[in-house]
């Protein structure tokens, strides 16, 4: 089995991590404050059947983008585990093809994240324009990943979903994974209306899949139910074999240990054929991220 999304970091390497600029969309997070190595997320997927796993860019300092992929490329080859990389480059540039040319001679990487959310809250926004997914220079330099064959990981909210699939569709030969099936953070009927429209509108584009992770971000707590009802949506929308399970440790750790968070995951997924939840826990992301 596969977790589509994990981090790893060590906090003297990332001395900007938690710093006050950031936003705190996870709510308090002291207690990430420290180290987390590959050997600590090997201890927490212990008895769960991961096998592999997708290494998602953490947010290094920018201009460290290309030290980032190049170190978790060594942990890799010394431990393991890490079988795909997703760094991160500035889509914002003239032209992107200069920062991808020194991530290319990494032999795991994957794909490309910039986070585009934008949110009314300043807390949950990472991206400084709502309307970023429509900028000429992102569409041009997202098109180029094809030529590298590369994904790009796709972070917006509900508000932002018209614009992503229009991104989508005017990038017809890259892939694009939705962040956390879209990051659902109002779960009132109108949030949830606005969601649903949203994820619909990404669906119906034929290169993008999703990820089922990061479900207690917003609500900062493991809840079953919940998770249950966002896995049982998504995968109406976007049908099993372009969704993939991701654990987004070690933010979740914040609130829960893995083997419960993966035990919520296998039990929302109970009632799915066998061949739908290999998909999702094994299949979408191996064939998405070439694993």
């Amino acid at each position: 089995m596969i977790d589509a999304h994990h981090h790893i970091w060590l906090q003297k390497d990332l001395p900007w991590l938690l710093g006050p600029e950031q936003p705190r969309i996870f709510g308090p997070y002291g207690a990430l404050m420290r180290d987390y190595t590959i050997e600590e997320y090997k201890s927490d997927i212990a008895g769960t059947g991961i096998t592999k796993s997708v290494y998602v860019q953490a947010n290094w300092a920018p201009n460290w983008f290309a030290d980032e992929v190049a170190w978790v490329q060594d942990v890799a080859d010394e431990h393991g585990l890490i079988a795909g990389i997703v760094g991160y480059s500035d889509f914002m540039a003239e032209d992107v093809r200069p920062q991808l040319d020194k991530l290319k001679k990494y032999p795991l990487m994957r794909g490309i994240q910039q986070q585009l959310h934008w949110h009314e809250n300043p807390l949950y926004r990472f991206a400084s324009d709502p309307d970023i997914c429509r900028a000429p220079q992102l569409r041009r330099n997202i098109a180029r990943l094809a030529d590298y064959d590369w994904s790009f990981d796709l972070q917006v909210f509900s508000g932002q979903m018209k614009a992503a699939a229009e991104l989508a569709r005017a990038c017809p030969e890259v892939t694009f994974i939705l962040q956390h099936a879209g990051m659902k953070e109002d779960t009132s009927p109108a949030g949830h209306k606005a969601w649903r429209e949203g994820m619909k509108r990404l669906a119906d584009c034929p290169n993008v899949v999703t990820k089922l992770s990061a479900f207690g971000t917003f609500i900062h707590r493991n809840d079953p139910d919940f998770i249950a009802q966002m896995v049982t949506d998504t995968e109406k929308l976007f049908g099993a074999d372009r969704c993939m399970f991701g654990s987004n440790f070690p933010i979740e750790k914040l609130w829960t240990s893995y083997s419960e968070l993966f035990a919520a995951f296998q039990d929302a997924t109970a009632g799915l054929s066998k061949k739908k939840r290999t998909a999702i826990f094994n299949d979408t992301a191996a064939r998405i991220y070439r694993l």
